[in-house]
C-alpha cells in the first residue's frame, strides 16, 4: 500500500460538463454557462428564461399551440429546455441530482441550485455588499504576500461578485490592481 495520497483533479472537456458535488458553486456556475453557450446559445437562454412554449390565438384567446402544428424552429426552441436539463443533471453528483430531479424545467432546476448554494435574494444582496466592501478596501495584506497570492485573492472577489450580478468596467479593475500593487 502506498504512503502517498495522489489527488486527481478533473480536467476540462468540450464534450462533458464539469461535475458539481456541492462545493465551489460560483466556479461551477460560470463553467456551466460557458459550456452551454458553447453548444448553443439557445440552451443557456432556456436555462435563464424557461421552456419555450409555442402559442397561438384561438377565438381571441392565447393558448398553447398543439405539438402537431409546431414548425421546425418552434420544435428546436422547445428542445433547448430538454438539452439544458440533460446537461445540468449530467453534471451533478447523486445528492445534487436528487435535489433538482423533481422539477420539470431546467430553469427551475437552476433556480433551486442557486438558492441552495447562493441563498435567497436577501442573502445574495448581503453577500454582494460584503464582497463590494472587500473589493473597495482591497490591499496587499503582508509584505511577504506574493503577486500570485494577491491576484488569486482579487480574482476570487471579482469572480464571486460577477456571479452575483456585479458588472465591472475592465479599466476600473486594472486601475484597482495597479493601486493595490503600489506599495509606496
Amino acid at each position: 500500500m502506498s504512503k502517498f495520497k495522489i489527488s486527481f483533479v478533473e480536467g476540462a472537456s468540450i464534450s462533458k460538463p464539469s461535475m458539481f458535488g456541492g462545493l465551489n458553486y460560483a466556479f461551477w456556475k460560470i463553467k456551466m454557462k460557458i459550456f452551454m453557450e458553447s453548444i448553443d446559445m439557445g440552451i443557456w437562454d432556456a436555462m435563464v428564461n424557461g421552456t419555450f412554449v409555442p402559442m397561438q390565438v384561438v377565438k381571441g384567446e392565447t393558448v398553447m399551440k398543439p405539438w402537431s402544428q409546431w414548425n421546425e424552429t418552434e420544435k428546436k426552441k422547445a428542445q433547448y429546455d430538454s438539452l439544458a436539463k440533460n446537461i445540468v443533471t449530467s453534471a451533478l453528483n447523486m445528492d445534487e441530482f436528487f435535489r433538482v430531479s423533481q422539477y420539470s424545467s431546467a430553469k427551475e432546476m437552476w433556480e433551486i441550485l442557486e438558492v441552495t448554494h447562493e441563498g435567497t435574494n436577501d442573502v445574495k444582496r448581503a453577500r454582494k455588499h460584503t464582497l463590494i466592501q472587500e473589493y473597495e478596501f482591497f490591499r496587499m495584506q503582508l509584505e511577504e504576500e506574493t503577486m500570485a497570492d494577491v491576484q488569486k485573492r482579487f480574482t476570487h472577489i471579482i469572480n464571486h461578485l460577477t456571479g452575483l450580478g456585479k458588472v465591472f468596467d475592465k479599466e476600473e479593475i486594472n486601475i484597482k490592481v495597479l493601486k493595490c500593487l503600489d506599495r509606496s
